[in-house]
């Protein structure tokens, strides 16, 4: 295999792990599209009309819910609705893009804070690249504390994140024009 084939082959293993032994209930709810909403915590997957969610994505979203599969929030990548449809506080101006393939992915940093990480689109020239922000729910019941850290750019509308098994994350992003998959570490005053 190649380098880069080797490094997708192991986030694929890792990842997988990662998420089959830690998140249990966390993709209980699936919110995307034009105010769609799936819920998984009967069992089946039930499209859901009660409580409609205010999202319009045209590609990418992300939500997260508790241990129980409660819904906590959810985002589109530019704006971040708390379980009850309202923006959150600082939850508006996120830098990713309505068009981006993965314009958002949200990852558990401790019991109450999440981190969101975005990627522009093409159609925006890739200027934001990867940036981070984050979520802490203990704050009025959440509250984005932290908007738009740049990690790097240009970078390609897809991602990947895995915890580095000391409490941190490894997030990997695509450098735009080349052949290269960037590791990027989070700072540790942020990861704890």
């Amino acid at each position: 295999m190649k380098g880069t084939a080797k490094l997708l082959f192991c986030l694929s293993i890792i990842l997988w792990t990662v998420c089959s032994a830690g998140a249990q209930n966390a993709a209980k709810n699936w919110l995307f599209g034009n105010n769609a909403r799936i819920d998984f915590n009967s069992g089946s997957p039930l499209a859901s009309a009660m409580n409609p969610p205010t999202i319009n994505a045209l590609e990418g979203s992300a939500s997260i819910s508790d241990s129980n599969g409660n819904l906590l929030f959810y985002t589109d990548g530019r704006q971040v609705w708390d379980r009850n449809n309202n923006v959150m506080p600082n939850g508006t101006g996120l830098a990713g893009h309505d068009s981006s393939t993965q314009s958002a992915l949200i990852v558990p940093c401790d019991c109450n804070r999440y981190f969101i990480f975005t990627t522009d689109a093409q159609q925006h020239g890739y200027s934001n690249g990867l940036q981070y922000s984050l979520v802490d729910m203990s704050v009025n019941g959440g509250t984005v504390t932290l908007r738009n850290q740049p990690l790097l750019a240009p970078a390609a509308e897809k991602i990947a994140a895995v915890r580095d098994g000391s409490g941190g994350f490894w997030v990997v992003g695509h450098k735009i024009g080349t052949d290269q998959f960037i590791p990027t570490t989070l700072p540790p005053a942020i990861a704890y």
